[in-house]
């Protein structure tokens, strides 16, 4: 009687902090949307900013945003995947393998903006790449990796060791057992980890705006070495350094919102496509 007195109170502890959680987000979604629907239109989603940004659109920003958090993952996915095959399945346990981890886990935690300074001195002035869409990228996919390491390492822990076990009997190399048996097997996990990635780099300020992103350029990007405008920068500048601030107010939450849905749509398509892999794994 105890025991289950003490689990149900545990579950309703547990559903109390989801319940904190959604009511928060729907907290933030519903200010962003009474504040900031005004400011959609065609033209705003369109057009660039004009009349120092106090009229006009976001199109420039939309698109360096997508270029960021595309690039950053294209980077960061396939290298994170292969650490954490690494760590997993091939290093030798002992102390080197616990102070990588222990290192991976502490880079998890480093603030942005410490990659974003990490970045300016690299890949900005070190690699002399300059104020670039690929200077900003590799800074984001370095920010991402932490993470997806993390959860790949997670699913890949999670795949049974009998189907290894299993694979290795039927006479399939480890190489073989890792491609075929365990990293489809493991694939929604590390799908959700890229979904985590590129959501973190969508919406991060910092690490930009040392590496990427402008305060003003209404020209599309037409290489990876230009500079770009960026959602979560472009909402920094005009809630802080705009010549008219409080004119420039519902233009702040529009561009918000549109971030929002930006990183939702995003993690939409994420999600679907973990969700369709699922299913065929099963049948």
């Amino acid at each position: 009687m105890k025991r289950k007195i003490t689990q149900q109170t545990f579950f309703l502890l547990f559903r109390f902090a989801a319940f904190i959680n959604a009511a928060a987000l729907a907290i933030i979604i519903y200010f962003m949307l009474a504040n900031g629907w005004k400011a959609i239109s065609w033209e705003f989603l369109t057009k660039p900013p004009m009349d120092s940004m106090t009229k006009g659109g976001i199109l420039p920003c939309i698109i360096g945003t997508l270029c960021l958090a595309l690039g950053s993952i294209v980077i960061a996915f396939p290298i994170g995947v292969a650490s954490a095959i690494y760590l997993n399945e091939y290093a030798a346990k002992g102390r080197a393998l616990r102070i990588i981890r222990l290192g991976i886990n502490n880079l998890a935690g480093v603030p942005s903006v410490v990659f974003g300074l990490f970045g300016l001195a690299f890949f900005v002035i070190y690699l002399k790449m300059g104020v670039s869409i690929l200077a900003g990228a590799l800074t984001l996919a370095v920010m991402s990796l932490p993470v997806i390491i993390g959860s790949t390492e997670e699913a890949l822990k999670a795949v049974p060791d009998t189907y290894r076990e299993a694979s290795l009997g039927l006479g399939a190399t480890k190489l073989q057992t890792i491609m075929r048996v365990v990293l489809p097997a493991a694939m929604p996990g590390i799908l959700t980890g890229g979904i985590l990635g590129i959501s973190r780099a969508a919406g991060e300020t910092a690490p930009i705006m040392f590496t990427a992103a402008v305060y003003f350029s209404p020209n599309l990007p037409t290489s990876i070495f230009d500079e770009i405008m960026a959602l979560p920068y472009h909402i920094y500048v005009l809630a802080t350094a705009g010549a008219e601030i409080e004119t420039t107010r519902p233009l702040q939450y529009g561009t918000a919102l549109v971030l929002i849905g930006l990183v939702l749509g995003m993690n939409i398509i994420a999600i679907i496509m973990r969700a369709r892999l699922r299913r065929k794994m099963r049948q």
